[in-house]
This record gives structure tokens, C-alpha cells and sequence, in this order.
């Protein structure tokens, strides 16, 4: 007899595997050994629906990205990314961190250059919208630090994160997300910096000024408030610090001060 999770694992590679013949031994629903055309159109139709369920799970995680290459490209672009990529947990949320990396490597999507950075930007989102929940600081408690104000450290909500990018990726998903156009046609010069937070119900994202994203990140990693504005004033000497608090405050990212 062969171990059932022999059978399991050969059977889990075979489905994610166009290439690989029908796994075996497969019995029917009475419980014998089939074998032929039935068993192999049969296992087709449910390779076919594993790897649909897969790539609705991807277009839904990503639809903007799908937007700008199209249903047929973005699935054609899916069932490879799935036979390359196939799922390593059970928990299908988790499905689809590696796709912008993927996105960066599939030459066929090299005609939309910024294609890769809106889908890390959507993964941001879906990350946030599905991360823990926490309280945000008030302008009124961030302002009973005190006179050492610059030497506190600050933690911000669980669901924030940072997507920077040489295009302007908040714009175009902007345009292509609510707006529902294809391809945006204008765009700003330049790349834009993300900040992606869930603060209450809905996710937001805001575009970042020079020097944002430097210093959330290092504010991120732990570092004092004094020190992420050193950080951002590295990259931007015009960092406005005050300006950065407020804009954190006001979307909800701190939660906390110490």
C-alpha cells in the first residue's frame, strides 16, 4: 500500500502541474480503481478549477493590475505565476505576496513599465485591509510627550505600510482604480511614494512628500523621532517634520508613544 500522504503530495504537485501525468492510484465513487479517458478528463476538469479558483483569488487581490493588461493577459499571466508559485499554506489570504515579484521577471509585461510597483501597491492594500486592528494616537496625546519630544519613539498601526516606486503609482492606481480607465494617458513626472494604513473600516492610501517615506520607514524599524527626521533629511534636505506628523496623525498611523 502507498501512504496516503504519498498519495496526497503526488497528487497536490500533479494539479498544479500541466505537464505531469495523471497521479495514481484514483478510485471512482464506488470505490474502484479507474483508469483511462474517464480518470484523465475527469482530473482536467479539476486541475481547471483549482487553477481558476487560484486566479480569481489573484484578480481579486489585484484587479487594477489586471485592469491595465487585460482579463485575458492577467490570466494567461496568473496560471503561470500559479505553476511557478503554487500555494505553500492553507490559508488562501496569504496567496499572491511573490506576485509583484513575478510581475518584475514576466518579460511579456515589460510594455507596462510600472506594472510590477501597482501591484505591490495593491498587495499593500490587501495586507492592511486584512492585518489586526489598534487604536490611533490623537494629535492632543502625541502632544503630552513633552519637551523631549524628539527622543520618543513611536509605534505605528500594525496595518501600515510603504510602497515606493520611480512611477507615479499612486496616481495611476488612482486613475485606474476609481476612475476605471484602462491606462491612464497623462501622468506626473517622477515616481510617488505610498503610505497604505486600514485606521478604521476602509483602507487609505495617501501619496507621501519627499522625504516621507524615509522617515516612516525608520520610524518603522524603531528609530526616534529625531532620527527618522535625520534619515529624511538625508534624502530631503526640505523635510518638513511637523508637516510628516501631522499627515501620520491625520491618517490614523500612530497608536502609540514612548
Amino acid at each position: 500500500m502507498i501512504p496516503f500522504s504519498d498519495i496526497e503530495r503526488d497528487f497536490a504537485w500533479a494539479v498544479l502541474d500541466g505537464e505531469a501525468s495523471v497521479p495514481g492510484p484514483l478510485v471512482g465513487k464506488s470505490g474502484r480503481a479507474t483508469s483511462g479517458k474517464t480518470v484523465t478528463r475527469s482530473f482536467a476538469v479539476y486541475q481547471n478549477n483549482v487553477y481558476a479558483s487560484l486566479i480569481d483569488a489573484l484578480a481579486s487581490r489585484f484587479p487594477v493590475t489586471a485592469r491595465l493588461v487585460g482579463e485575458e493577459f492577467f490570466q494567461a499571466m496568473a496560471r503561470i505565476y500559479i505553476g511557478c508559485e503554487p500555494p505553500r499554506s492553507a490559508v488562501l489570504l496569504r496567496y499572491g505576496t511573490s506576485f509583484p515579484d513575478f510581475v518584475v521577471q514576466f518579460s511579456p509585461a515589460g510594455s507596462v513599465p510600472y506594472l510590477a510597483d501597482v501591484a505591490r501597491l495593491e498587495w499593500a492594500w490587501h495586507a492592511a485591509y486584512h492585518s489586526a486592528d489598534a487604536t490611533q494616537l490623537t494629535l492632543a496625546e502625541l502632544t503630552e510627550a513633552g519637551p523631549d519630544a524628539e527622543d520618543i519613539t513611536i509605534s505605528l498601526h500594525p496595518s501600515l505600510g510603504v510602497v515606493r516606486a520611480p512611477f507615479p503609482v499612486v496616481t495611476i492606481w488612482q486613475i485606474s482604480g476609481r476612475e476605471g480607465k484602462d491606462e491612464p494617458t497623462q501622468l506626473p513626472d517622477g515616481g510617488e511614494d505610498a503610505l497604505v494604513v486600514r485606521p478604521k473600516l476602509d483602507v487609505e492610501v495617501r501619496r507621501l512628500p519627499e522625504g516621507g517615506a524615509v522617515f516612516v520607514l525608520a520610524l518603522k524599524g524603531g528609530a526616534t523621532l529625531q532620527e527618522a527626521a535625520s534619515s529624511a533629511m538625508q534624502e530631503a534636505p526640505a523635510f518638513d517634520l511637523k508637516a510628516n506628523l501631522a499627515g501620520l496623525i491625520t491618517s490614523g498611523a500612530i497608536v502609540s508613544v514612548r
